[in-house]
């Protein structure tokens, strides 16, 4: 049987799935798939390094940092986030606490990081072979969050967040071979997805790349769409749906230490029900 899991970001709610996994970590579970959106290709890349933890420091430490996240470096690189701090600096092998590029590249199980093509508005699926440790556009590019962040180049090609053109990869895992998946959501399962800040967002990009404008505007009805098909997927046993009941008050740029670590134990607590699934007939 060949299992994955999916972890579709969310910004600072990411640190629920951060609990997922370090859950994951400290059972023994594993996949032989991973696929990634946002801020879940960089969970789940500290999680194939085995590095339990890790992915907890950046939302609870770093984040809170000015050289993270900032109206100075809007002002500065016209990017709320700097995803050259978060991912180069930070997480280079000179960096304060950096990805275990060889344990990461060991781990047998199947990666993707999803991101979108600015210019299409297509997804595309980036594997393990695109990171080393002098290049992690890969991760940059799933998460640059339209408006928030700029498209950030990957081989030429202008990307944003994953989010935009496959923000729920069901599709994707079950074509390579997944029998089982482990969807990892970061808001409650049954919370419907709405576009109004998605069209917001887009009215920011849309002079300069109307395609991924018109994929951020239909961005929520995708979602709510790949949702509805997860819960009958569920049903028929095909799929695990691990979500939060509620978000602690935790959005997608909430820095509240108490909250992200309340959202956190949400999902480690939540964690324990993914064994079961995996081992059942």
């Amino acid at each position: 049987m060949r299992t994955g899991i999916i972890d579709v970001g969310g910004g600072l709610r990411g640190i629920y799935a951060t609990g997922v996994l370090d859950r994951c970590m400290d059972l023994g579970t594993r996949f032989e798939l991973a696929i990634g959106v946002s801020a879940g290709s960089a969970n789940l890349a500290s999680f194939l390094a085995g590095q339990r933890g890790r992915n907890y420091v950046y939302y609870t430490e770093y984040a809170f940092r000015k050289e993270y996240m900032s109206v100075g470096n809007y002002l500065k690189k016209r990017t709320l986030i700097d995803l050259d701090y978060v991912y180069t600096t930070l997480s280079a092998p000179d960096g304060e606490y950096p990805l275990d590029f060889d344990a990461f590249h060991s781990n047998p199980t199947e990666f993707y990081a999803v991101a979108t093509d600015a210019k299409t508005g297509m997804p595309y699926y980036f594997g393990k072979d695109r990171v080393s440790p002098e290049d992690t556009s890969i991760f940059k590019a799933s998460s640059a969050i339209p408006t928030v962040c700029h498209p950030w180049e990957v081989d030429g090609i202008p990307c944003f967040d994953g989010a935009l053109s496959d923000p729920i990869p069901l599709e994707k895992a079950f074509a390579l071979g997944c029998d089982r998946v482990v969807l990892v959501l970061t808001k409650p399962k049954l919370t419907l997805r709405t576009s109004e800040r998605d069209r917001r967002l887009a009215a920011g990009i849309r002079s300069r790349w109307p395609r991924s404008a018109e994929k951020l505007c239909r961005r929520a009805r995708v979602y709510n769409s790949c949702v509805a098909k997860a819960m009958e997927l569920e049903k028929q046993g095909a799929v695990l749906i691990v979500a939060p009941d509620d978000t602690c008050g935790v959005d997608t740029l909430t820095r509240d230490r108490d909250a992200l670590r309340q959202l956190y134990e949400k999902g480690y607590a939540d964690g324990n029900a993914i064994p079961a699934f995996l081992e059942k007939n």
